[in-house]
């Protein structure tokens, strides 16, 4: 029944027995526990060793000593705890605990962090009169250092001696391992050389220990010196010492050095598969990757066969350098009867073609996955939402999702992160928001959960919640990043909080954050959008001052500044220093020029500023052509603004609206008519509304024309579109009339204006 998992007919039966007045044997009960482990079911051979003590049944020594070796192998949360519940149950049984179980213990306890629970149990031991032996001391030794507790591994070395006995090899390089790790490499040289003292034949553990910690501290040289030290003595360098010096040649980006040592140690050792996997990654990582594409080759010559390590590792470094097909190629090349393609494989190949806008080859590669019976997990369903997403495919991302979670595979925080981030870049607002919402009913939302979240209601015309989403984050006891900072200082100043934002700059700064260009950026615009200029400006100061290298957009939020009050000088002079910083305006900096010089009338100056624009490579755009037309039209130059009208129409651009009734108006004031005209159909044809102000200015230059017929046309449709028709057109207009002897339509135009002036008279009188 154990080995068919019918653990409720097991409890079944043990309660009969019970009732019978008899138990299983020994070995009966052994055998249960035993199937149930290797079975990989420990809660349940626990939970059986607990049924047996409800029906006073006695569980076999063994049965707790496998379950309790079981659990010590299998890394989980819970385990140390079931552990020490089965420990004090023998212990209450009459159980004889001896020092190998205490050592167990403690190695779990020690090994996931619980130091005081393994302190604990130390004293326990100590009081029941156990004598520690030296593998218990190894064991503190080591497990308590790799928690960070050196002065505690210390301790316990020191007691070794103290108690009788003899540290041995194991407990050197234990001790060795504590100290370079720490980085206190100068008590670690001390300790091997009392180790080596009266040794005759080195510990290679030991050589091989030293050598990474000097390869970790980057003192290669006394790494080699220690290499050609153990070779004096007659031990010859293992392919271990020579694969842990590689690594950290290429931690610290040593390849040409590290392939050096790599031929080397071919005196030595025999290069093994870990070695090849290892100088594959490091030259991969550099951008070599044809030196890796020959190490590989070397590596099939040397008759090593890759293995699926060595190929995740290439494919993984190609779709990241942009080498795609490449990646592919080695993906086809693998032998599936010798080394097949796992998760990581299909994960990292998956990601490196969305990323490369090829969507539908990595959904075909997520299908090849799921035949080849590989599970897929949140980080191959993020990368598939977000490839999706960025080809504009929204839909597809969305039915990824949904497959997911049909498949019953469970989002992790990144996953919804990642969408909630796409879904808002799509604009769609309120999915955003559910998803937030759903994040909170999963998990506990994060920095980055809050700045997704902000970022895309900024973007959606939502500004004002920053400061609402703010305070929820910090209630929450969310640790801001320099991320976080950013969006929320952006959301602050969009919604007008200018203030705010400063403070929490200020706050920024003082929790260790160094603020980024975006940072110096928002705060700079906002204060700017506001006027106050010379705070803008004190901060574009400080921000030079830390070698914060700014850009164009933080340049033209000034130039724009600066330009809307008339400061005309000094925008031109940030557009100087932005020059002689080798940063070329670009046109919306332009654009922020010509707007100031237009609204302060400087049309010969704007003109000026425009030639600069084409000399410089700088391509206008619709904006700017309806800044200059709009500025001509202004000074009365109608014909000049003409030009530039054609000009822009021959660049292909769609003037909007504003440019269009600018046009009209001022073709119209300039007696050209006939091209007004025109465009005044165009524009209409085109789903444009004019303005009164467009209507009364046509009706007026139809007049002047002697086009009294039109203009009447004209003033009829204004009156049925409800616009304000003035006084002077109805003058100019009825003068025209009566010029052409249309008397009829001169009556109503008559009318019209009679009626405008009484509503005027009442209007004083009221």
């Amino acid at each position: 029944m154990a080995r068919c998992n019918r653990f409720d007919r097991i409890e079944h039966i043990l309660e009969e027995m019970s009732l019978a007045g008899f138990g299983p044997t020994f070995e009966t009960s052994l055998e249960l526990v035993s199937t149930s482990v290797r079975s990989q079911k420990l809660r349940e051979a626990f939970d059986l060793i607990q049924t047996m003590r409800k029906f006073k049944i006695r569980p076999a020594f063994s049965a707790y000593t496998t379950l309790i070796g079981a659990l010590a192998g299998a890394h989980k949360p819970e385990h140390p705890h079931l552990m020490l519940t089965l420990f004090q149950q023998m212990q209450e049984l009459g159980y004889e605990v001896t020092v190998h179980l205490f050592t167990t213990l403690i190695r779990v306890f020690a090994r996931d962090g619980h130091v005081d629970a393994a302190l604990s149990l130390l004293d326990e031991m100590k009081s029941n009169s156990f004598d520690a032996d030296i593998v218990l001391y190894n064991v503190c030794i080591d497990c308590f250092g790799k928690v960070g507790k050196v002065d505690m591994a210390w301790k316990f070395f020191h007691e070794i001696k103290t108690h009788g006995l003899k540290p041995d090899d194991v407990s050197y390089t234990s001790m060795l391992g504590v100290l370079c790790k720490a980085g206190k490499m100068d008590e670690a040289v001390e300790l091997f050389e009392q180790m080596e003292i009266n040794k005759a034949v080195p510990c290679a553990y030991a050589y091989n220990t030293m050598i990474m910690g000097y390869g970790n501290a980057g003192r290669f040289d006394e790494a080699y010196g220690l290499l050609e030290r153990q070779r004096l003595k007659g031990s010859i360098p293992s392919v271990i010492a020579y694969n842990s010096l590689l690594t950290c040649l290429g931690k610290k980006g040593k390849v040409d050095e590290a392939l050096k040592i790599f031929n080397e140690m071919k005196k030595d050792a025999m290069p093994n598969l870990p070695t090849y996997n290892i100088l594959v990654d490091m030259l991969s990582r550099a951008g070599k990757l044809d030196s890796a594409l020959e190490i590989q080759r070397d590596m099939k010559e040397s008759g090593l066969v890759p293995n699926v390590m060595t190929v995740n590792i290439m494919i993984d470094r190609l779709c990241k350098a942009n080498k795609v097909e490449e990646a592919c190629s080695v993906f086809r090349s693998m032998d599936r009867k010798i080394c097949g393609p796992n998760k990581f494989t299909f994960c990292s190949l998956i990601d490196g073609l969305g990323r490369h806008g090829r969507v539908d080859d990595a959904y075909k590669l997520y299908e090849e996955m799921l035949d080849c019976n590989e599970t897929p997990d949140a980080i191959v369903f993020t990368s598939l939402i977000r490839s999706f997403f960025r080809a504009g495919r929204k839909e597809d991302g969305h039915k990824i999702y949904k497959e997911m979670t049909r498949k019953g595979a469970s989002p992790d925080l990144t996953l919804l992160n990642t969408y909630m981030d796409c879904v808002f870049k799509a604009g769609e607002t309120e999915k955003g928001r559910a998803l937030f919402e759903e994040i909170k009913d999963r998990f506990t939302p994060d920095a980055r959960s809050y700045s997704i979240l902000i970022h895309g209601l900024i973007k959606a015309g939502f500004a004002r919640e920053t400061h609402e989403l703010f305070y929820a984050m910090k209630e929450q006891g969310c640790v801001l990043d320099t991320l976080a900072y950013n969006t929320v200082i952006d959301g602050f100043c969009k919604s007008g909080k200018v203030n705010k934002a400063y403070q929490l700059l200020e706050e920024m700064k003082s929790k260790g954050h160094q603020p980024t260009v975006v940072t110096y950026g928002s705060v700079i615009d906002g204060l700017a959008k506001i006027d106050r200029l010379d705070e803008a400006y004190m901060l574009f100061e400080e921000a030079k001052s830390v070698n914060v290298e700014l850009n164009v957009v933080v340049y033209s939020s000034l130039v724009d500044g600066f330009g809307k009050v008339g400061r005309i000088d000094e925008a031109y002079l940030i557009i100087e220093e932005m020059m002689q910083n080798k940063l070329n305006p670009n046109i919306q900096t332009w654009n922020c020029l010509l707007d100031a010089l237009v609204k302060a009338e400087e049309i010969d100056e704007a003109l000026v500023c425009w030639n600069s624009i084409k000399e410089l490579k700088c391509v206008p755009n619709i904006i700017s052509y309806s800044i200059i037309i709009n500025g001509l039209c202004r000074v009365r130059k109608f014909n000049k603004a003409f030009v530039f009208w054609q000009e822009m129409q021959k660049q292909g651009m769609k003037p909007n609206g504003i440019t269009y009734l600018t046009m009209i108006s001022g073709l119209a004031k300039a007696g050209n008519i006939y091209e007004a005209d025109k465009l005044f159909e165009r524009f209409k044809l085109n789903g444009g509304v004019p303005d009164s102000a467009c209507y009364n200015t046509m009706i007026e230059g139809l007049s002047v024309a002697n086009k009294a017929s039109d203009a009447y046309r004209l003033f009829e449709e204004t009156r049925l579109k409800g616009c304000c028709i003035y006084t002077k057109t109805c003058v100019v207009l009825l003068d025209a009339l009566h010029k052409a002897e249309c008397l009829e339509q001169a009556a109503v135009v008559g009318a019209v204006l009679r009626e405008a002036a009484k509503s005027q008279h009442a209007s004083r009188a009221f």
